[in-house]
């Protein structure tokens, strides 16, 4: 379990990436809770998350701070790398949406977001803390991240398909090889 607690949030978060896809999460954001949810059972990672957060204020502390706590307990969870896939990738349809999304779990963090979607809200939810939501949960995971929703108008169906194109493509690159029993690396350490 892992604990990250500030003046503005309190994140409790238990991550099982060799899981079934079980979860628990409650964000008090409810287009959030939706997203993870989805990630939970594509990705087959067992998730128990509870944030709490001053949402009084707006959502953006809770769903950047979630990011951040989820993507430390993905880190943790995969501890040295040794024997993973490493590198993941999915293409996924959503409706008339379709997302492609590539990652490496190297230890390089970084961000590539592209959404072919313009819209700026569901109901009252600012969807562009999603942005910040990958970029804490790409960093403190030690991924390099590639998300382009390729067509799509609908705002939801654009970020389901990237959160189960995100949920397949660290689904792959989690698995274990038996072919590659040290550290998926040339250089011998990521």
């Amino acid at each position: 379990m892992l604990e990250r607690n500030t003046r503005e949030t309190q994140i409790r978060v238990e991550l099982d990436v060799d899981g079934t896809g079980q979860y628990t999460i409650e964000t008090g954001v409810p287009f959030l809770n939706h997203m993870l949810e989805l990630f939970a059972k594509h990705s087959l990672f067992d998730l128990n998350l509870k944030a709490t957060g001053d949402l009084d204020v707006d959502d953006h502390h809770t769903v950047e701070d979630v990011g951040l706590a989820l993507g430390d307990a993905l880190n943790a969870a995969l501890g040295d790398r040794k024997g993973i896939e490493r590198y993941g990738f999915a293409l996924l349809p959503m409706d008339e949406t379709l997302a492609r999304v590539a990652l490496d779990l190297g230890g390089r963090p970084y961000l590539v977001l592209e959404m072919a979607t313009r819209r700026k809200f569901i109901r009252t939810f600012d969807l562009g803390l999603l942005e910040e939501f990958m970029r804490a949960f790409s960093t403190q995971a030690r991924m390099n991240l590639h998300i382009a929703q390729l067509y799509g108008k609908d705002p939801h169906h654009a970020w389901e398909s990237v959160f189960k194109g995100l949920a397949r493509a660290l689904r792959m690159a989690v698995r274990t090889n038996p072919r590659e029993p040290g550290i998926p690396s040339s250089k011998g350490v990521l």
